[in-house]
């Protein structure tokens, strides 16, 4: 009941500036325990997120339109591609807490029927969330993103080091809302679960 509490409790870590023209298209994407937040790869995206080049990142890459994002604990998202993948643990040790982790890929045209909400922010919104991403980076001295050597999910995707612990509490979906409201976006202030996730955005941005 409490990740249901959480999600409709909305807030944003700030209060935004109203009547500012909603232009930036930004989507949740859901997975089966995560949802993902997928970026336009436009001029600020590339610009702000141009050291995810040096890890592997085709950004510029012609068919590429979405950067991809997830944000979870590093044994269990590293290592559970698949529910075959699972171990009793990895799941242990996303709950009592492990170090966090960043899964970056791009993605071209999206299929019609993919479990996807769609966002429209103000551009003020969109720098502050490209921003606040940016910043869940764990950095190298050479302020560039830090690459994890194993192996991804897809051909292009990498693991990269991240800011702040995962534990039970404080989960990838949770991560999500902290991402949003730090941008000024309206959004529960708890999302523990994927279904926090979606019952916050149909409150509060459902059409």
């Amino acid at each position: 009941m409490a990740a249901i509490y959480g999600a409709m409790i909305a807030r944003s870590a700030e209060p935004g500036v109203d009547g500012h023209e909603l232009t930036r298209d930004v989507l949740l994407l859901r997975g089966p325990i995560h949802y993902d937040i997928l970026l336009p790869i436009d001029d600020l995206s590339r610009a702000r997120f141009a050291g995810l080049a040096q890890a592997g990142i085709p950004l510029t890459a012609p068919q590429a339109r979405w950067l991809v994002i997830g944000w979870g604990a590093r044994r269990f998202y590293t290592e559970t591609p698949t529910y075959s993948d699972l171990s009793l643990g990895n799941v242990w040790r996303g709950i009592i807490g492990d170090d966090s982790v960043l899964r970056v890929d791009v993605a071209g045209e999206l299929y019609k029927d993919l479990p996807i909400r769609h966002l429209r922010l103000a551009e003020t919104e969109y720098r502050a969330l490209l921003d606040g991403i940016w910043e869940s980076f764990a950095l190298t001295p050479e302020e560039l993103p830090d690459r994890i050597d194993v192996k991804g999910y897809t051909s292009s995707d990498v693991f990269l080091a991240a800011r702040g612990r995962f534990n039970i509490l404080r989960t990838c979906n949770v991560w999500i809302g902290e991402q949003l409201r730090a941008a000024r976006v309206r959004f529960g202030i708890w999302t523990p679960l994927p279904l926090s996730v979606s019952l916050s955005f149909d409150l509060y941005h459902g059409e």
